[in-house]
């Protein structure tokens, strides 16, 4: 008797295996997006959180444009992206609860829902077409001398990339 073999089957779909894929990467992305805006603007509300995807958005948009950027080119590489958005740097404080997070936490809930309707396109850009933003109680060097196109909670934004 002859030991039985695996053989692959034809989807249903033609493109069915991509399409998975396409759905993994797009969930990948909000998880990350929404991770991203938990740690830097979890106290900061709806609001707040929606600002901060629309810079990471703008950034990617930016990178699009010019055939990429130095801060990455996908909204995961510019929340990933090293010193770009603290709550992701290894010496961080709350990496581990930003890793750990989960849908039993009603601030993530909140920031996985903004980060699903930002990539979908649903987000207005308050921060009109911001790159960069601080919280209002540090100065980092790079704003020195830069003026903010927009005050949302405690977060001031600046443009300081694209047209």
């Amino acid at each position: 008797m002859d030991k039985p073999k695996l053989v692959a089957l034809p989807s249903k779909k033609a493109g069915a295996t991509e399409a998975l894929l396409q759905d993994a990467q797009r969930e990948m992305e909000a998880d990350i997006l929404a991770r991203t805006l938990w740690g830097e603007a979890r106290g900061e509300g709806k609001t707040g959180m929606e600002a901060v995807a629309m810079v990471i958005l703008n950034r990617v948009e930016i990178a699009r444009k010019a055939g990429g950027f130095w801060w990455g080119n996908s909204v995961i590489e510019v929340c990933r992206k090293p010193y770009q958005f603290s709550c992701w740097n290894k010496d961080d404080p709350n990496m581990s609860k930003l890793l750990s997070v989960g849908e039993d936490n009603p601030y993530f809930v909140t920031a996985l829902r903004v980060a699903r309707r930002a990539l979908l396109g649903f987000l207005k850009d308050q921060t009109k077409g911001a790159t960069h933003y601080h919280a209002r109680n540090v100065q980092p060097y790079w704003a020195k001398g830069q003026r903010a196109v927009a005050v949302i909670g405690r977060h001031i934004f600046y443009r300081l990339a694209g047209d």
